[in-house]
């Protein structure tokens, strides 16, 4: 097993706000700052979703995004940045940041599927929604990032999103090593189950990385495993703006400090960026 752990911290995605909790960050400040918080309670890399100031909405619009990356680097440049590749209806709009910006890693949607809100006691729907991942979108996205120099990072939230880019695979152009992220706990995905876990990091190519994240409650239990079966981890308030006692976590940074606390407990310890980069197969040099 890999002695040296990626944390993760995904600082806001696209159903969080501040009114669930107050550290979620708006600004390209809020954010810098919260990266470079994480940075140093042990995260190696940040996961992006770039939000309008005033109304915390989700948003590709480029500069925006260019003004939170920007931010983050300039404070803590020593950060991987993934940039998110999901927002938005249109692909072009969806791509937009990722050819702009040419981060070292962006996210890679790998299946449609139902994206929801459920009450979870009830079953009673929340909120509706498909988010439409076509295989040409797999293929025109991964090969657009592979030509960048970006690495894609492919998002499986069912079996069935494995199984459709292992399809697309076949036609070369991803390069190793591959790195996955298992999502859990998303009202349409899976839901975590030690035992599905277990079987989907079998079914992954040789020499594959694998990180995972779990909405809610699912959070620390989907990384802990990871971590016992030799995986890494992310947190953030992304997926749950609690901590495992239920307290709001007062940023993603803390999250951080509890995957570390969970890593050590396990003979496991927090990659610095560059041992991530190398781990990944990033390039060092690139700025």
């Amino acid at each position: 097993m890999q002695k040296k752990i990626i944390i993760t911290a995904a600082l806001a995605g696209s159903g969080v706000f501040k009114h669930q909790n107050p550290a979620v960050p708006y600004t390209p400040a809020e954010f810098a700052d919260e990266a470079h918080k994480a940075f140093k309670a042990g995260a190696a890399m940040v996961h992006v979703h770039a939000r309008e100031a005033t109304s915390g909405m989700p948003t590709n619009d480029v500069s925006t995004v260019k003004a939170v990356y920007d931010a983050i680097k300039q404070k803590t440049p020593e950060l991987i940045i993934q940039i998110s590749s999901s927002v938005g209806v249109a692909y072009e709009d969806r791509i937009a940041p990722i050819v702009a910006i040419q981060p070292e890693m962006s996210s890679l949607n790998t299946n449609t599927m139902n994206f929801s809100a459920l009450d979870r006691k009830t079953g009673q729907i929340v909120f509706d929604s498909v988010f439409t991942n076509t295989f040409t979108m797999l293929q025109d996205f991964g090969r657009t990032m592979e030509e960048l120099g970006v690495k894609p990072e492919p998002e499986i939230y069912d079996i069935g999103g494995l199984d459709n880019w292992l399809l697309i695979a076949k036609q070369g152009f991803f390069t190793q090593p591959y790195d996955f992220n298992f999502v859990w706990g998303v009202a349409g995905g899976f839901k975590f189950r030690p035992i599905t876990f277990a079987s989907l990091v079998d079914m992954l190519p040789p020499g594959s990385n694998f990180t995972t994240c779990g909405v809610g409650t699912e959070q620390f239990p989907a990384v802990m495993q990871s971590c016992l079966m030799g995986g890494n981890m992310r947190v953030g308030l992304e997926d749950n703006v609690r901590m495992p006692n239920g307290d709001p976590a007062r940023g993603s940074w803390e999250q951080v400090e509890m995957a570390v606390k969970i890593a050590s407990c396990l003979g496991r310890e927090p990659a610095t960026p560059d041992e991530a980069r190398k781990m990944l197969g990033l390039k060092i040099s690139k700025k």
